[in-house]
């Protein structure tokens, strides 16, 4: 699945980039290293479009790692590969400002090699699917301009990828709603209606059954018959997507922020890199089982008058 694909080691200390290029190498990719960020980001510019993720050191000479993220994410054409930070700094604030620059992931020395492969994986994994995304988007068009408020039911994550993919279309930057939709609408189906645990994703992802454990619990009585629902409506200055599925809900309060604790998990930044990338508000209600995602500023591109 990710073989051949090109990723840009951007690392200033020799061994350690010998010892990661050899290990990705052994697992297919293509590794390009670079020993700072000036040479990176020329390398970058040379050729925009080689790359799908970057493997980033934060300490660097010169233009340090922070200063090269800020770049490759106020690129429009760079800003959609994903990248990887690696630093010896855990600390709280250093973590928090990596993520919320639009950081991937988070990954501290000494790098352990089954966790760097699973989160390269699934950062690939992602890149993949939004690009299959946009394109569909493009090709699509804005059908839902014409509506003005409309439910929808889904049960799977097929379904929920294809649900996303279209309520985007009525937003003014669908690229920029799409991976927030998918996120909450997965969630609603794994966390929600499959009753998966937190601790059990991690374990399920690393050992890279994921996807099959969602379709074994999809078949059992007690979930077979759930549902997401999915509310949208459009008023004058915004729209906003309900979602609502039928498990017990969860503590939703801890996930609209990133955490330390939890940022070297392989999952869990989703709800707070919606709620920082994708929506103007994002709103859980009650036990956790709803939430309201609304976009600003719909007013002038469809033509409504005050």
């Amino acid at each position: 699945m990710t073989q051949h694909a090109r990723i840009l080691l951007v690392e200033d200390e020799e061994i350690i980039a010998i010892i990661i290029r050899d290990l990705l190498a052994a697992e297919g990719f293509q590794v390009t290293v670079c020993a700072n960020g000036c040479i990176a980001w020329e390398t970058l510019q040379h050729d925009r479009m080689g790359y799908d993720l970057v493997l980033l050191d934060r300490g660097l000479p010169g233009m340090n790692g922070m200063e090269l993220l800020r770049l490759i994410k106020g690129d429009r054409v760079l800003a959609a590969i994903p990248v990887i930070l690696q630093t010896a700094r855990s600390d709280k604030r250093s973590i928090q400002e990596g993520l919320s620059q639009g950081a991937y992931y988070y990954l501290t020395k000494p790098i352990q090699p089954e966790i760097l492969i699973a989160v390269i994986n699934a950062a690939l994994q992602q890149r993949r699917e939004l690009q299959e995304m946009s394109e569909t988007a493009n090709r699509a068009g804005r059908p839902l301009s014409l509506v003005q408020s409309a439910v929808f039911r889904f049960r799977d994550l097929d379904e929920a990828k294809v649900l996303s993919h279209c309520l985007a279309q009525s937003c003014p930057e669908p690229e920029r709603v799409i991976q927030g939709l998918q996120e909450l609408m997965v969630n609603a189906v794994e966390h929600g209606n499959l009753g998966v645990s937190y601790a059990e994703k991690g374990e399920l992802m690393l050992a890279g059954v994921w996807l099959e454990e969602i379709q074994r619990r999809l078949t059992l009585p007690e979930f077979s018959r759930r549902f997401v629902t999915v509310h949208f409506q459009r008023l004058p200055d915004k729209l906003v997507f309900t979602i609502q599925d039928q498990g017990d809900g969860f503590d939703w309060q801890d996930f609209l922020d990133f955490s330390p604790e939890r940022v070297f998990d392989l999952h869990g930044r989703g709800i707070a890199m919606a709620r920082l990338m994708s929506f103007d508000r994002l709103e859980y209600q009650g036990n956790g089982n709803t939430v309201t995602a609304v976009v600003n500023g719909v007013s002038f591109l469809y033509g409504f008058d005050h």
